[in-house]
């Protein structure tokens, strides 16, 4: 019984770890979308975004068999309970790329160029994703815990974003409704990065039993 236990644990890791590549996919999707103009990106967006939320139902409907079916005793209890908290962030992290997609149509007419900070704050909240789902599997309390240092650097991004926009609205106010759009997809990066360290509290707790 205990073989076939572990059989399933092995398969909820991997389901974790496609849903993972999943929101990857779509946050560095979006960005390029976002770069590039390109307003198709909304629909294969939204796409990306069924095959996220249908693995969030698929991995859900794992964990309830293990629960049920099994007799899972209390380190794996924690993990199985982790799975589903971390599962309901990648979630939001899909929901939130959709977000970030909607916008292109008004930000699309607008040269992005100058606006690096919103590429390297994609690039390091795909990373902490990357980390967290991957200190899971490997039940990597170091790895988990760096991806909530790393948070700190996509905080200092989002305040850099801020600071240049006060500086653009106070030259060019005809622009403010870009300027907000752009202050709004700043914000859903650092919210992206802020279910990134989520899921690496949940690790935490899968691992020691306490959670922040």
């Amino acid at each position: 019984m205990r073989k076939g236990f572990e059989k399933q644990l092995e398969e909820l890791n991997m389901e974790i770890i496609k849903m993972g590549a999943l929101c990857e996919k779509a946050i560095l999707g979006t960005t390029k979308a976002l770069f590039q103009g390109d307003d198709t990106y909304i629909e294969k967006c939204r796409l990306v975004e069924e095959e996220i939320d249908k693995s969030e139902r698929d991995i859900e409907n794992l964990c309830m068999g293990l629960f049920i079916k099994q007799q899972p005793v209390a380190s794996d209890l924690r993990n199985i309970s982790s799975a589903l908290k971390m599962i309901s962030d990648m979630e939001r992290i899909g929901d939130q790329c959709a977000d970030i997609s909607s916008m292109i149509r008004y930000t699309k007419e607008q040269d992005m160029s100058e606006y690096t900070h919103l590429d390297e704050m994609s690039k390091v909240a795909t990373k902490m994703v990357s980390n967290a789902v991957e200190s899971y599997v490997q039940q990597d309390i170091k790895l988990a815990r760096s991806v909530m240092d790393i948070d700190d650097i996509v905080d200092r991004q989002f305040d850099e974003v801020k600071h240049n926009l006060i500086k653009h609205i106070s030259i060019m106010p005809e622009n403010g409704e870009f300027w907000i759009d752009v202050i709004m997809i700043a914000k859903y990066y650092e919210r992206i990065a802020d279910h990134a360290v989520n899921i690496a509290e949940w690790v935490e707790y899968s691992i020691t039993g306490e959670h922040r």
